[in-house]
This record gives C-alpha cells, sequence and structure tokens, in this order.
C-alpha cells in the first residue's frame, strides 16, 4: 500500500491539531474547576456532563437559555480583545432565565474556529469560566470544533446554554403587574451585546479608533467593557421580598422600548422618565456621532439601563435598598400604567 501511495496524509494535514485540542483542554480544566458547585456529578471530560438537582425543591422547574455575542466578535477580532467576550457569552443567557426567577446550575459553551489558537481559545474560555463565578453556576462542560476552511484565520464563533431552576410556585411571569406598579432600572456596564452593528457602522463612520479616550478611559475598554451579570444581587432580592417583584426584562436587542413589554399584559404599559437616570457617555457618543434619533437609541441600545424591575409600588424603596446593598445601581425609572388606545406599551417621556 505504501509503495503505490506514497503520499501519507494526517489529521494534521488537513488542518486539525488534536494535540492542540488537548492541549486547549488542560487550559480549560482548572479554570472550570473554580466554577465546581453543590450538585456537579461529572464534569468537562466525559461525553456527557452530569448534574444533580439541587435539594428542598417541592415543584423544580427547569429553565434554559441559549445565546451568543453576535457582532460584538468582529471587534474581538479586529482590536483583539479576547478577554470578556467569554463573560458577555454567559452574561447573555444567565440574565435571559433569571428573569423568569430561576437560578442558574451550569454552563455549556461552545467554540469553533478554523484553526486553533490555544492560547486565544484558553482566554475566551477563561472569560466563560469567569461569568460562570459571577452567575454561581457551574461551567461543566462544552464543545471546541475545529473546521478548516469554515471561518477565516484568527476568527471563531461563540454559542453558549444555560440551565437554572425555579420553585414551581415562585415562576416570575408578569401576570401579577398592575396599573401602578413600579419600575426599577439597574444600571448597565455599557452596550453589553447588543445594537453593535450600529455602533460598529458609528465607529467606521466616525473613523474612531481603539486606543482614542472616552470619558478618560481607552474607547476600545468602553466599547468592549463586558456584559453585567444581575444574577447573584437579583436572587438575593427575590429571596428578601419574594411576591413583591412581579416582572423582570433583561435589556437586550430591542432595547427598552420593545424587551418591557414581553412582560406586560394587555392594556398595561410602562411609563418610564428620561430624566430618572443619566445616559452613560459611550450612547451620547454614539448619539452624537451617529445622528441617532432618540426612538431608535431607545430600541437599538440598552442606554444605561441593563434590567428592568417591575415591583409593589408599597415595597419598592425597600427592594431599592436590598439591590444597592448587593452592589447594583438602580434608578427609578416609572411606573405602570393603562394602556392608551394605539399606543405602544413602553412610552419613555
Amino acid at each position: 500500500m505504501t509503495d503505490k501511495h506514497p503520499t501519507s496524509f494526517t489529521y494534521r494535514d488537513a488542518g486539525v491539531d488534536i494535540d492542540a485540542g488537548d492541549a486547549l483542554v488542560d487550559r480549560i480544566k482548572p479554570l472550570a474547576a473554580r466554577t465546581m458547585r453543590a450538585g456537579v456529578m461529572a464534569g468537562i471530560g466525559g461525553f456527557g456532563a452530569l448534574f444533580e438537582m439541587p435539594p428542598g425543591l417541592k415543584e423544580p422547574v427547569m429553565v434554559s437559555g441559549t445565546d451568543g455575542v453576535g457582532t460584538k466578535l468582529r471587534l474581538a477580532f479586529d482590536w483583539q480583545c479576547h478577554d470578556t467576550v467569554g463573560i458577555d457569552l454567559v452574561a447573555m443567557s444567565v440574565n435571559d432565565i433569571l428573569v423568569q426567577g430561576a437560578e442558574p446550575l451550569f454552563f455549556l459553551d461552545y467554540f469553533s474556529c478554523g484553526k486553533l489558537s490555544v492560547d486565544t481559545a484558553a482566554k475566551v474560555v477563561g472569560g466563560v469560566a469567569k461569568g460562570c463565578e459571577l452567575a454561581g453556576c457551574a461551567l461543566i462542560g462544552g464543545e471546541t470544533a475545529e473546521m478548516p476552511g469554515m471561518y477565516p484565520d484568527g476568527e471563531y464563533d461563540l454559542a453558549g446554554f444555560a440551565v437554572g431552576v425555579v420553585e414551581k410556585s415562585r415562576i416570575i411571569d408578569g401576570k401579577s403587574i398592575a396599573v401602578g406598579d413600579a419600575v426599577l432600572g439597574l444600571a448597565s456596564s455599557g452596550a453589553h451585546s447588543n445594537g453593535f452593528s450600529l455602533l460598529r457602522k458609528i465607529l467606521t463612520h466616525a473613523n474612531a479608533r481603539p486606543g482614542q479616550e472616552l470619558g478618560g478611559r481607552p474607547l476600545r475598554d468602553v466599547v468592549m467593557a463586558p456584559t453585567r451579570i444581575y444574577v447573584k444581587p437579583v436572587l438575593a432580592a427575590l429571596a428578601a421580598h419574594g411576591t413583591a417583584i412581579k416582572g423582570l426584562a433583561h435589556i437586550t436587542g430591542g432595547g427598552l422600548l420593545d424587551n418591557v413589554p414581553r412582560i406586560l399584559g394587555l392594556g398595561l404599559a410602562a411609563r418610564l422618565r428620561r430624566d430618572a437616570w443619566a445616559m452613560p457617555e459611550l450612547f451620547a457618543w454614539l448619539q452624537e456621532n451617529g445622528g441617532v434619533a432618540d426612538a431608535e437609541m431607545h430600541r437599538v441600545f440598552n442606554c444605561g439601563i441593563g434590567m428592568v424591575v417591575v415591583v409593589a409600588a408599597d415595597q419598592a424603596s425597600a427592594v431599592k435598598t436590598t439591590l444597592e446593598q448587593q452592589g447594583e445601581q438602580v434608578f427609578e425609572l416609572g411606573e405602570i400604567v393603562r394602556q392608551e388606545p394605539g399606543a405602544p406599551q413602553t412610552v419613555v417621556v
């Protein structure tokens, strides 16, 4: 056989380096180990990860979420900023399941590339592990796929998957929200992971550079600031105030205008006061340099509000205090009102 076929190909010749993949797993294991929590039975290294349901729940309901980082990755490639997009990946999923009242239990990630750079992948997964630590969930598995010819050199794709649990009687679905309830807002850390197609267009239009200053910080740091993870503060507020918290909305794609209505019943609207919070300098810069209208800003970006909390009016002050004690910056945004005929369910006045 070897005489007739002198050319002998290997997987590495085809562009897949198994040794590099093994090296990455070795780098990942200690990172994942820092995220371990009660319930993990078997994690990274097996064909499947095992997790035991937490004890003490009478009617546990599993809540799952999956997401990516969007075109924020484009800037991660262009600006060589790989350390924090893993935090973004975790945040987008755990914040989503949090709004149901769920505690995130575990997380899995998917990293795919054309040619595996162990250093780059380790930075990305290091961010994933950090995000899991912030959320209190375990990184128990994932997949690293090296697929030659599928991605340009130096680029990769990310996806994440989170699973949490909530007691059935404590699921937050917004059904109890009523006229007169208070609307609180938790400050965002920046643009999070939404609106980056418009954001990048404005950066290009303004001929912006990652090293230029914005508010005394490099633009790179401001734009790429990782998505804030609200899990621990919000779970603490839920534990302290129970049914006083009636609804939670994660402000992602669609901004304030499209996300808040997702938790409102028919005939209800959220009236938010624009002067209730100061728009961070990044958004003011984007609006000025892009000539973006107010309504478009509120529909595309979080504009400084990453999570909305609807709470009974007589408990709003107590909930606000608890969240502030947990390190959140909390704004009293407005109130729930009756929806006017033909009017939207979120109005910023």
